[in-house]
């Protein structure tokens, strides 16, 4: 690439760029969607996209996962299951392009992004402390290799309520990235994740917000700004939900009675 400055500078240097390439995920044959994502934890990505969209409600249903190359993923199905939509993975409504800025985009109505998830987030007691909370995003950024060579990734990372980080994916797609922490959970048989955070290294989408809430987690973070739709299901589902999560500061959007001041909820009276 061309280095240029505003002083009419220019040499030419070697860059690293985030890789961005389509993985197609079948099922029992049958295309179902092709997404724009980062390679890597692709079969992580597959389960976690197909349990997320409310697809795939238990990982037993499945025979098989597998990469026939590099840029597609089979699911198998056990004999006699079907995606919960029904017997034909095209009455999914999901066979289309997903694109690494947008998991919804081929929705056809706003129902149609609602799914039910089956756990209950707002039964979750967990509480965090502001300083656990605001002690995540630098967990996060120094455990992001590849975003550290490129610049161009999103991040997702597992916490847990005193901050230790479980796990951490990268992709170009926000969603994608969440998605592979929901198949990591959904493979370990770790869901629901009650009493754990997940931290999205950007913007808080309704799309993030969704599948939080179908992994169980009770408490979702952002770097940055929440969008007023993600706000409302957080609201509706009992999630707590913080955004421009940065230096000492955070604002609480929902759920405010998990972010603790020593033992007193914020916003509540001690006593």
């Amino acid at each position: 690439m061309l280095r240029v400055t505003v002083s009419g500078d220019a040499e030419h240097r070697a860059d690293l760029l985030a890789a961005e390439e389509p993985l197609e995920i079948r099922v029992d044959g049958s295309p179902l969607t092709v997404t724009m994502r980062t390679p890597g934890d692709d079969i992580d990505l597959a389960a976690g996209f197909l349990f997320t969209e409310g697809l795939l409600p238990r990982l037993d249903e499945v025979d098989e996962i597998r990469m026939c190359d590099q840029n597609v993923a089979a699911v198998t199905l056990k004999p006699g299951r079907t995606l919960a939509s029904g017997p034909d993975p095209e009455a999914a409504a999901r066979n289309f392009l997903t694109t690494s800025a947008c998991g919804v985009c081929g929705k056809d109505s706003v129902e149609a992004i609602r799914t039910r998830s089956a756990f209950d987030v707002a039964a979750d007691p967990v509480r965090v402390t502001p300083a656990v909370l605001a002690g995540l995003p630098d967990r996060l950024r120094d455990a992001q290799r590849v975003f550290s060579r490129t610049g161009g990734l999103h991040a997702a990372g597992l916490f847990t309520p005193d901050g230790t980080l479980l796990v951490l994916r990268e992709d170009v797609g926000r969603h994608n990235a969440v998605d592979k922490v929901a198949g990591w959970a959904l493979r370990a048989d770790l869901l629901p994740l009650a009493g754990h955070v997940l931290l999205v290294s950007g913007r808080a989408s309704f799309e993030l917000a969704q599948k939080a809430v179908m992994i169980g987690v009770p408490v979702l973070a952002a770097v940055s700004a929440p969008s007023s739709l993600a706000a409302s299901l957080a609201e509706e589902t009992g999630l707590t939900l913080v955004g421009f999560l940065r230096g000492t500061t955070m604002n609480v959007y929902a759920g405010a009675q998990r972010v603790t001041a020593a033992d007193a909820p914020l916003g509540y009276p001690a006593g």
